[in-house]
């Protein structure tokens, strides 16, 4: 499918991009560390499922945190994660691409905002948590460069904010000459 918003297309590169990391693990990696501390490749991959299962809930259906409350918790992988992730990516992209969806408020758990934010704020997620499953696996590291670039112009706004919520680490100093995704990584917290 081609998405004829800049937004969309994003969001549907991301959604393949960590789609492909994930039908590239093993069996044995599973339970290998992530870059994400006191995370698993199972629990990594557990997390981008479970937040694009809310996707369709609060997009399409207008449901609030509260009403959604702990559904998604716990296992949502079963016994095939690339099939969960599959279905699960499927679901968030159709919700996000319904026409005027992106125009709709979403109420996350700090503030009401526009889909089109939300979707932008999955975009960031599912590129950074590419490189973790990717370096966790000993899959391609390199990052595309559009991703990169729309990643690194939604985060820098927020991102001294992120360590303050104890999900994320603290950002780390680039090394001199940095390249666009290293400077994004640093930004994230993490050590490439």
């Amino acid at each position: 499918m081609t998405d004829t918003n800049p937004l969309l297309t994003r969001h549907t590169e991301a959604l393949a991009l960590f789609g492909d990391r994930v039908h590239t693990v093993r069996d044995d990696q599973w339970n290998a560390p992530t870059p994400c501390t006191d995370w698993t490749v199972r629990d990594l991959v557990s997390h981008l499922v479970s937040e694009q299962l809310w996707v369709p809930a609060m997009v399409r259906d207008g449901a609030t945190v509260e009403e959604i409350g702990d559904a998604f918790d716990g296992d949502v992988l079963g016994s095939d994660p690339a099939a969960a992730w599959d279905r699960s990516a499927d679901a968030a992209h159709a919700a996000f691409a319904e026409p005027d969806a992106l125009d709709r408020v979403v109420r996350l758990s700090y503030a009401d905002t526009t889909a089109a934010f939300y979707c932008s704020q999955m975009v960031a997620d599912l590129t950074v948590h590419t490189w973790d499953l990717s370096h966790a696996i000993g899959a391609d590291e390199r990052l595309p460069d559009d991703l990169l670039r729309f990643t690194v112009r939604e985060v820098t706004p927020y991102a001294a904010d992120l360590a303050k919520t104890g999900l994320f680490a603290a950002p780390v100093e680039p090394p001199p000459g940095a390249d666009v995704q290293t400077k994004l990584l640093c930004l994230m917290g993490r050590t490439p």
